[in-house]
């Protein structure tokens, strides 16, 4: 079957992950994205084996936009400051793209290659900046799940609209910050369980 001339995977992945956007990624549908296109849906699969292919896209191109963004923000820095510019752009990009940025949160260890990789990038970016904090193997595990517990609870309600006090959201975000850069700084590498 031929390729319809000026649809590729990009341009589908573009137009879902604009559906997703507006109306949440439930609404991400061959169908949807067809009459999006003016196109019968066969004519998606051409560029795009099924809805789980499509949605795996969507993922990678999450894990690598959120992997750039991070990237942009700490170029050149270290410690403290790299620290602060991570979860500042983590948060933007949270809140600038919400659902591509809740299609990153899943493991990718059982996901093929791609996702892999991408996943893996992203968390070496994270492990980079961490290790500033005199952080190595297992503790360095643990942060990180602290760090992402702590930004993505943020950026969750936030984008939930879970923070009704009129109190600043980006004072409070600093406090958190700040708060993250201490405890990574004091780590305790002993807990009692």
């Amino acid at each position: 079957m031929a390729k319809r001339p000026g649809l590729t995977l990009e341009k589908i992945v573009d137009a879902a992950l604009q559906l997703a956007q507006r109306d949440g990624e439930t609404a991400v549908t061959l169908g949807a994205l067809a009459k999006h296109f003016g196109v019968k849906p066969p004519s998606l699969y051409n560029h795009v084996k099924n809805l789980a292919e499509l949605k795996r896209e969507m993922r990678l191109r999450g894990l690598l936009g959120l992997h750039q963004r991070l990237q942009d923000a700490c170029m050149g820095l270290a410690g403290r400051d790299a620290l602060f510019a991570l979860c500042q752009a983590y948060r933007k990009f949270g809140r600038e793209q919400p659902a591509l940025y809740q299609m990153t949160l899943a493991a990718t260890e059982m996901d093929g290659d791609a996702l892999y990789q991408a996943g893996r990038k992203l968390l070496t970016l994270i492990f980079a900046v961490l290790q500033a904090y005199q952080l190595e193997d297992e503790e360095l595990i643990h942060a990180t799940r602290c760090l992402r517990s702590a930004l993505h609870g943020f950026v969750s309600l936030e984008n939930s609209r879970g923070f009704a006090m009129p109190t600043d959201l980006d004072v409070s975000y600093t406090h958190l910050i700040q708060h993250l850069d201490s405890m990574l700084a004091h780590w305790q590498p002993k807990v009692k369980t």
